[in-house]
């Protein structure tokens, strides 16, 4: 029924972790009321790993047979980055002068990340690149409520 490279229980698994992994940062972003919240963040990762993974199985089933071509999976994180560079940038919006949503853009970025990771089996750096984005946005607000000026533009959205 299922004609696919990678056994589906791998599929499972990077798909889960990509979901569980981006939820972190929306959490985070959702618990200071940011728009692009623990949904948004979930799908991106997902949708990520998934392009990813639909790029493997393409290039280790169909591309394979053909002899002159060499399929390359990873230049799917091309338009990966380009298109969640799009939807983060539909986060950041001016206002009276000030910059907000840079925070938040960033954050789907980097959900984009944690996806093509998640995607490409490597669940140890997805985990690790969650963390250090967790730590970047959880408590960072600290030492910039402390150290730094307040006309910094990216405080309005900590």
């Amino acid at each position: 029924m299922f004609d696919t490279q990678l056994p589906i229980d791998t599929m499972v698994i990077r798909l889960s972790a990509a979901v569980l992994l981006s939820m972190l940062l929306g959490w985070e972003r959702e618990s200071k009321d940011r728009p692009a919240g623990i949904r948004t963040h979930m799908l991106v990762g997902l949708g990520s790993a998934a392009f990813f993974l639909l790029a493997v199985e393409f290039s280790l089933g169909h591309l394979k047979e053909l002899e002159d071509l060499r399929p390359d999976p990873t230049r799917v994180f091309q338009g990966i980055i380009t298109g969640i560079g799009f939807l983060g940038a539909g986060a950041i919006i001016q206002r009276g002068g000030n910059v907000m949503g840079l925070t938040t853009g960033a954050g789907v970025w980097v959900s984009g990340a944690i996806g093509l990771a998640c995607g490409a089996g490597y669940l140890v750096l997805a985990g690790l690149i969650t963390a250090f984005a967790f730590i970047v946005l959880s408590l960072m607000h600290i030492v910039e409520r402390k150290y730094v000026s307040s006309t910094d533009e990216d405080r309005t959205d900590n």
